[in-house]
């Protein structure tokens, strides 16, 4: 059966699949990244999972409600965790210095597996579609996903701010010659 499901799934989900993972494997090394290039990804990543939701379970409107319920609680929480110390903003050349992390393939590689199991499962069995226990599941999947990245993002926006509240701060208290 797993090969009939792979030999059924179309070309371009294998080169998308090969472009999230090129993108989270290059995550994994130390770089530098403006935040409009983050916040990109973010809402590449957040619209792919909102994207998975509407198209299998559009019967079921309130799965999208669940699935922002359950990406804004997520995104919540994962503000309020600890950055890595190595996380820098240098505001004069608006530049995010990252350390090297796992993360982000993961992240990308939950949404991918997501999308193709519910893909799968519903191409095999239709009924589901109209399943609320399986769209709720899924929705809140999708939304954990979707808040991890938000989170994410709006925790480096947080940084970038406190750094520039700091610098900005740090010349008005230093004297001139």
């Amino acid at each position: 059966m797993l090969l009939q499901i792979i030999q059924h799934t179309p070309i371009w989900v294998f080169g998308l699949f090969l472009a999230l993972l090129w993108l989270g494997l290059k995550q994994t090394a130390t770089r530098q990244v403006k935040f409009a290039r983050l916040a990109a990804m973010a809402l590449a990543m957040v619209a792919l999972s909102l994207y998975g939701t509407l198209s299998a379970f559009a019967s079921l409107p309130a799965t999208v409600l669940l699935w922002a319920l359950v990406a804004a609680a997520v995104a919540a929480l994962v503000r309020l965790l600890p950055m890595d110390p190595q996380t820098e903003y240098d505001p004069e050349r608006q530049l995010f210095t990252l350390p090297g992390s796992f993360q982000p393939l993961l992240m990308m590689m939950g949404i991918f597996a997501t999308k193709y199991v519910v893909g799968a499962s519903l191409a095999m069995h239709p009924e589901l579609a109209g399943q609320a226990d399986f769209a709720y599941g899924v929705g809140a999947v999708y939304g954990f996903f979707s808040g991890l990245f938000l989170g994410r993002t709006l925790r480096l926006w947080q940084l970038a701010q406190r750094t520039q509240a700091s610098a900005r701060e740090w010349v008005r208290s230093t004297p001139m010659a």
